[in-house]
Order: structure tokens, then sequence, then C-alpha cells
């Protein structure tokens, strides 16, 4: 069985609203294990590296603005394709088009107040991890229930 990580921020929206909680709950529940947990407010200049593949689009003002307008909550999630999983457990980007469910499905409405972000690859979860966790602030711990989770 490959176990991967993925990389799980809550953005401004949903600290704001009390929303950390209830999506820490969904991923436990689901059986994925948690390894770093933080909030934390990001500078430009780590957004900046984090989106780097938006900094040149009309909308990347905004989303700046936004990003920087409060705290985010930082996660590291480990599991069998937790990246796929993770994703789907979000939902897709616009929320219009989540499904019930889904953490952009039940609890976000517009594009520009989404929730969260999630990983889109292995090889991006392990970038981003190491863009937004300093060395030791991921803890890798035997799971006592992984056997009730994992054949």
């Amino acid at each position: 069985m490959e176990m991967e990580r993925t990389y799980i921020m809550i953005k401004p929206d949903g600290v704001q609203r009390g929303l950390v909680g209830n999506i820490v709950q969904r991923f436990e529940q689901r059986g994925y294990q948690l390894q770093a947990l933080k909030l934390f407010q990001a500078d430009e200049a780590l957004l900046r590296q984090h989106y780097c593949d938006l900094v040149e689009k009309k909308f990347f003002p905004d989303l700046l603005s936004y990003m920087l307008s409060g705290p985010v909550c930082c996660m590291v999630w480990q599991g069998e394709n937790a990246v796929k999983m993770g994703r789907q457990m979000l939902g897709a980007t616009n929320p219009q088009e989540s499904l019930p469910g889904t953490i952009r499905g039940d609890f976000s409405i517009v594009v520009g107040r989404n929730i969260c972000h999630g990983s889109d690859s292995a090889e991006n979860a392990e970038k981003e991890i190491a863009l937004w966790f300093k060395d030791g602030e991921v803890v890798s711990w035997e799971d006592h229930s992984k056997a009730w989770v994992y054949e």
C-alpha cells in the first residue's frame, strides 16, 4: 500500500468562519493521519511562491489580498491516495460545481471564498509541505488505529 502525504490549507475565510475543527474532523473520520497542523499568517513573498503559476493572472492581486487578509491553517495529512482523496473531499474549485457532502459543497458559494486549498499531485504536495513547514514541524508517528483503517 502506497502511503502519500498531501498539503491541505484552510484559507482565511474558513478560519474566520470557524470551520477548522469541522474540516480536521472530516479528514480524521476518513482515516487520514494528521502529521502537522499550524495557524499561520502568510506574507506576500510566501504566497507568491505558493501561487507562482498564478502571479501573471488578472485575478492574482485579488487572490493575494484575500490570502493576506487573515491567518490560514496549514496541515499535512498522510494516507493511501491522500492527494486524490483529499481533493475529492474538498470538492471542485468552483463551489457551484461541488457536490453536497464535500467541504466546498457544504460551506462555500463562490470561487473567491472557496474555503481551502489541496495539493494537486504528490510531487506538488511535497513542495508545498516544504514551503509551508520548517524542518521538525512535520511529525511521523505510528497510529494505533491503522489496522482499523487499512487491511
